[in-house]
């Protein structure tokens, strides 16, 4: 089987992005974070595009952490990165049970962020990937700066690329500039195999991130250009001047 090409849209954002931030560079290898949901499909079927297509040579490969949820199973992603030929890595990890044991549910999100991270890192360390690939886009980014605006009283968000605090890995964000409703139609209209409820607890009661997404489509009726401006706003916030230095909900 082979990747499925995304509309030029997706195409276009996500290469304007790699080259405004200068995400890949000749020779990476890059680890896509794939929890199975539409923007992570979606960046893996992008980033398989240019890897054929691209002027430089980069490689790819994929992890999938599981949080050992019985809500969530993304063991059906095996056989299609399989159908894919993409170097595959499944690393199941007991993260709901160390959260019930650690902390309240109020800190659950960040509490599985880190440990996924911590995997996923010491995964591309073991495979000798250098590059880590997130699937945040426009809409996480303009959420995540409300929430440390209205929350935290700082002005900041996601990082489309920066180095993490041991020196030995970038992460990037190809997506900064696409919309959630892009992904969602790409992968409806190509028929990929989305997880449903990729994030448990976030399911099972509302968050800070759900309300300001609410609050920004509410928004975005009245003012169409409301992510346009955010965007201008947050560029200096999500640029590689301030690469050492991770975002909220990084």
């Amino acid at each position: 089987m082979q990747y499925i090409k995304p509309p030029k849209s997706l195409l276009h954002l996500s290469g304007k992005a790699i080259a405004d931030y200068e995400m890949i560079q000749a020779n990476d290898r890059v680890l896509l974070g794939l929890s199975g949901g539409k923007d992570s499909l979606s960046l893996l079927h992008i980033l398989l595009h240019l890897k054929r297509h691209a002027p430089i040579s980069f490689d790819v490969g994929v992890i999938t952490v599981d949080p050992q949820s019985d809500s969530f199973d993304p063991s059906p992603l095996k056989p299609y990165l399989k159908s894919l030929g993409v170097p595959y890595f499944y690393q199941s990890e007991p993260i709901l049970g160390l959260a019930d044991k650690h902390m309240d549910n109020k800190s659950f999100c960040s509490f599985c962020s880190r440990m996924k991270r911590g995997v996923i890192y010491s995964t591309a360390r073991k495979e000798n990937y250098n590059v880590i690939a997130l699937a945040q886009h426009l809409d996480d980014l303009a959420e995540s700066f409300l929430m440390s605006a209205f929350h935290g009283g700082q002005l900041n968000t996601m990082k489309a690329n920066y180095v993490i605090d041991a020196g030995d890995l970038r992460v990037i964000r190809p997506l900064v500039y696409t919309r959630e409703r892009q992904t969602q139609a790409f992968a409806e209209d190509a028929k990929l195999p989305v997880i449903p409820e990729n994030c448990p607890a976030c399911f099972e009661m509302p968050t800070q991130r759900h309300y300001f997404k609410q609050l920004l489509n509410n928004e975005e009726k009245n003012n169409p250009g409301v992510y346009k401006s955010l965007l201008s706003a947050m560029r200096p916030l999500i640029s590689k001047d301030n690469t050492r230095n991770q975002a909220v909900n990084s």
